[in-house]
Formats: C-alpha cells, structure tokens, sequence
C-alpha cells in the first residue's frame, strides 16, 4: 500500500480536535461560569474527573460498536455526544454542567477506536507511526484552541455563547463524514450482537498477551505524569521558583508546543530507524530524567534552564501518545481496534488517578522532588521493562 490515507486522516483528526475542544470548555472557562452560577471555580475538578472516568468505559465498549455501525457512525456518534455537551452546558445551570460532563464522556473514548479502525486499513506500514503521531495532534490541538479562542469569543458573546458557537464546525465534520460512511463502514457487520463475546476482547487482550500488559501499564504512567506536569507546573513555577504567573505559563506553554511539534519527529524516527516499542521505552527514561529535573526546581534556576526542563518533558511526556496508539494497532493484530480502546482506557485511568495521588503527596509532605520522583521510578521502570519487550507479539 502506497497512499497516505490524507482524507481519513484529516476528518478522525478533525473529529478529535473540536470534540477535545468541547470537552475543555468548561475547564478553560471555568473562572466565568463558576462566577455567573455562583459556584466554588474548584467545582470543575468534579467535571473533569466524570469526563475521564466516564471514558474509560466508553473507550472500552466502542470496538463492539463499531463492529455493528462502522467506525464512521462511531465517529458521528462522538460528534453528536459533544454537540450535546455544548447544548446543554450553556443552558448555564449547575445540573446542566453536571449532565454535560456525562453526555461528552459517552463519546469521547470512542475517539480513539474509532480512528484507528479507518486509519489502520488505509495506512502503508511503513508510515504508520507518523499517520498516528499526526492524529494524535487533535488532543493538545483541541486544549490549545479551546485556551486562545473561547476566552476571547466569551467576551462578546458571554460563556453560553462560546459553548453553542462551537456547534457548528462540529456539525460540518459530522455531515463530511456521511459522505464516506458507505465507503469506509462497508465492513461492519449490522447482525453483530452487542455484549456478546467481542465485547470482552480489550480484557482478553490485556489477559493473554505479555507486550499488551507492558504497553497497557507503561501509557498508564505516562499519560498520568503528562497530567502531573500540567496541572501542576504553574503552581510549582510560581510558587518555587518565584516566577510570575505571565513568565509560568510561558514555560507551560513551551511544554505544550513541544508536545504536539515532536509528536509527526517521533513517528518519523520509528517509522525509519528504530522500533516504536523501544522508542516509547527509552522515552520513558528521559521523562524520568525531566521529572527528576523539575523536582529540584527553586528561585535560583535561571529561566532558560526551566525552559530546557519544559522542553524535555513536552516532548515525551506529551509526545509520546501518537507513537504509543500505533503500537497497540500494530501488536493488536486483528484486533486492533480492541487493542486501541485498551490502550485509550488505561490511558484515562493514569490521567485520572496520578494526579491525585501526586496532589497528596504534596499537600502531605509540602514538597514537589518526592511527587516527582516517586513519578520519575516508576516512569523509568515502565520503560525499561518495555524496552526488555520484544517487538513481535509476546504471549
């Protein structure tokens, strides 16, 4: 196979973007609706936690579905979750935030499985981890544009309006997609009982196969400390090391540029030189090293040494998720889809649960060197082990 799949490309990256942007416009606009609501602003910890807790489950029954209706409907589903997200969310009642949570969260593990079910077919191998680092942008993509345009648009047009403009570039995506969906969903399979065998394939992958353990505990850990690094850089930047909040998020936003800038490098560099399976592994390594680094961190740091340690971190604690997604398709085998929603769940586990368990041991211990290098052990642990993996299936 010779072609690059560009139009299942752009449409499942388009689809993750504005879907990822919905999901984060209640964080990004937080400090407005809490105060319109009257509402504590900490409140959308609670929305945060029900869209990833929530997608954990949505990852894992997607292959199920879109065995039945086809990737494409799928994935029209995941637009018609976030379309209802932003309806209700700018109804502007705390129930309607606390509902919208659950509505977005339905779909937005799916997006994932879905994408890999029409990139995986369509793909040159030869190109597969840099397809998938490309559509793996649309995650900071859609975090980045929800951080620029919506604080912006709220001011003319208030917090409920920034929510409902959003629904109309998310309806164009849905209706270019019917147009590919007897195409691209002529191998589903309408008589395909849900809840059924197939159901539990993800479970069966993660039972039976040695490098699905390994690749399924290694995302775990490292979308966790990506979440670790930008909930709590700011803080700890502003607070150690004596920055103000301008200059802090300046370094936050180099972590975040190199996150989505290296993510097509990487692909690149296991599509030719070496494999993915080890490439995560020693990426693993040098996210310990950047967390070591940002353990240490104090007022006597000069500026361009934090901008070095954010440049670090960014590029494999964000960068890594492109790579990691193709090798859960690649070593998934005939279940590839199955081996992805895997690969999404635990995902949403780490993001879920690392960044509370690294909040504790700060507000325990009141130092950030021991939540970074309890991270950094076990990060580099991970790596090392999956580095010891062969790159061939392993049972």
């Amino acid at each position: 196979m010779s072609r690059f799949p560009l139009a299942p490309l752009i449409l499942t990256m388009a689809m993750q973007t504005l879907a990822t942007m919905a999901a984060f416009s209640a964080p990004t606009l937080a400090p407005d609706i809490a105060r319109d609501l009257g509402v504590d602003g900490h409140l959308i910890g609670y929305f945060v936690a029900t869209l990833y807790g929530l997608s954990v489950f949505s990852a894992l029954f997607s292959p199920d579905f879109i065995q039945k209706f086809g990737a494409v409907r799928v994935g029209q589903f995941i637009l018609v979750c976030a379309i209802l997200m932003l309806v209700i969310g700018g109804l502007g009642s705390v129930l309607a935030m606390a509902i919208c949570a659950v509505v977005i969260a339905c779909g937005y593990g799916a997006a994932a499985p879905a994408s890999t079910h029409l990139l995986m077919p369509r793909t040159d191998p030869k190109t597969l981890n840099l397809v998938f680092s490309i559509r793996q942008i649309g995650v900071p993509l859609g975090g980045v544009l929800a951080a620029l345009i919506l604080p912006w648009v709220s001011q003319y047009v208030g917090w409920r309006g920034a929510f409902w403009l959003q629904i109309v570039p998310l309806l164009v995506v849905l209706v270019i997609l019917q147009f590919y969906r007897k195409d691209w969903d002529q191998g589903r399979k309408p008589a395909h009982q849900l809840f059924k065998t197939e159901f539990w394939r993800p479970f069966l992958l993660l039972r039976d196969d040695k490098l699905m353990r390994r690749l399924s505990l290694s995302s775990f850990f490292y979308a966790g400390i990506q979440l670790c690094f930008i909930g709590f850089l700011v803080l700890q930047l502003t607070e150690r090391a004596a920055l103000d909040l301008v200059t802090a998020g300046q370094v936050l936003a180099v972590y975040q540029i190199l996150g989505v800038a290296t993510r097509p490098v990487w692909g690149w560099i296991a599509d030719r030189f070496i494999s993915s399976i080890r490439l995560i592994g020693m990426m693993g390594l040098l996210i310990a090293v950047s967390a070591l680094a940002a353990g240490q961190i104090s007022e006597s740091w000069p500026l361009s040494a934090l901008f070095a340690v954010a440049a670090v971190a960014g590029a494999t604690a964000s960068g890594f998720s492109g790579l990691i997604y193709a090798a859960f398709a690649e070593h998934g085998g005939a279940y590839r889809t199955e081996a992805t929603a895997l690969g999404a769940s635990v995902m949403a586990l780490g993001v879920l649960l690392m960044p509370t368990v690294f909040g504790f041991i700060i507000g325990e211990t009141g130092e950030y060197w021991q939540a970074y290098g309890l991270c950094a052990v076990i990060v580099a642990a991970a790596g090392l082990w999956l580095m010891s993996a062969s790159p061939k299936r392993d049972s």
